[in-house]
């Protein structure tokens, strides 16, 4: 088996691949390389020439051609933000950007109650047309992409067709701890994997088969900052502009693309247990969810998930 790995996304990738018969194939991780150096250049807003830089810097109004999968990421996450209610939202990156979750990673202030509300009004996916059959897209207003609650989903089932493109079937890839399995190791075990756990979780951890699957999870303790004792997590909520406090420590989701894993679990998040659980069960996805509590920590078990346990 061959491990590879590198730097991407501001974080790290990873992939454990078993070789066939004949070998890998050469320049296999140049390969993945150059896989997530495209999707960077399109996709990230700390690069100033990337698609979705250029597009929230064009004149409101204006019509802009999409890349294929920019275009996609896009369509997809416009999905979740519908069926989600706008508890995930892709076009928040103004909002963002004032809590210093952004491109300027100024984090450490509370923005103005009046530049939140008018970036809640001039923002926002009501503030983004779009053409999917055209490839193309224009904002109004501050209407601003972001793409972090999705691109390093999407970077991930990228590198696992770019592998299944070289007509290899056995392997695990990892970008920033979402990750994707298919396949089996040498030893013919799948992919066993631990839920990412919450930092001082006295809760068991959970180990899943990732055959056919992938996983993400957003946390509360990944990025955060403190004013006057009072803790902001990096996750926003889309519908109020305010960074999240309903108790939600970490949401994970398990699904055959990484992609909607990644953009559920912060949906799921977003909505907090009672209503997150709610949805989780009509999309029919196989949630964890740990929630803070005076008592301690607790979770929660959509019946999808708990299926897949039994």
């Amino acid at each position: 088996m061959t491990s590879l790995g590198g730097a991407t996304m501001g974080t790290s990738w990873s992939a454990r691949i078993v070789a066939p018969v004949s070998g890998l194939p050469e320049g296999i991780a140049e390969g993945i390389e150059a896989v997530l150096a495209r999707i960077v250049a399109q996709m990230s807003q700390w690069e100033p020439d990337s698609d979705l830089s250029r597009f929230n810097r064009a004149a409101p109004g204006a019509w802009r051609s999409l890349p294929p999968e920019f275009n996609m990421v896009l369509a997809a996450a416009l999905v979740v933000a519908e069926r989600s209610g706008g508890a995930f939202d892709p076009a928040m990156g103004a909002l963002a950007e004032l809590w210093g979750f952004g491109a300027s990673g100024r984090a450490g202030e509370v923005p103005d109650a009046g530049e939140m509300a008018e970036a809640l009004r001039l923002g926002g996916r009501a503030c983004v047309e779009f053409d999917p059959l055209l490839l193309r897209a224009c904002r109004y207003g501050r209407a601003a992409l972001d793409f972090s609650g999705i691109a390093k989903g999407y970077a991930v089932d990228t590198v696992a067709a770019y592998l299944r493109g070289l007509g290899l079937s056995d392997w695990l890839v990892e970008i920033g701890g979402e990750l994707r399995g298919n396949g089996i190791k040498p030893d013919g075990q799948p992919w066993w994997v631990d839920f990412e756990a919450v930092p001082g979780s006295p809760l068991p951890p959970i180990r899943v088969a990732l055959h056919g699957l992938a996983i993400a999870t957003s946390g509360d303790y990944r990025r955060n900052f403190e004013v006057a004792g009072r803790r902001y997590a990096h996750t926003l909520d889309p519908r109020t502009g305010m960074p999240l406090d309903n108790g939600v420590a970490s949401t994970t989701v398990l699904h055959g693309e990484c992609m909607l894993a990644d953009a559920w679990a912060t949906a799921l998040t977003v909505l907090g247990p009672e209503a997150g659980l709610a949805l989780a069960e009509r999309e029919g996805l196989a949630m964890h969810m740990v929630i803070r509590e005076k008592a301690g920590m607790r979770e929660i078990l959509s019946s999808g998930l708990a299926a897949m346990l039994e």
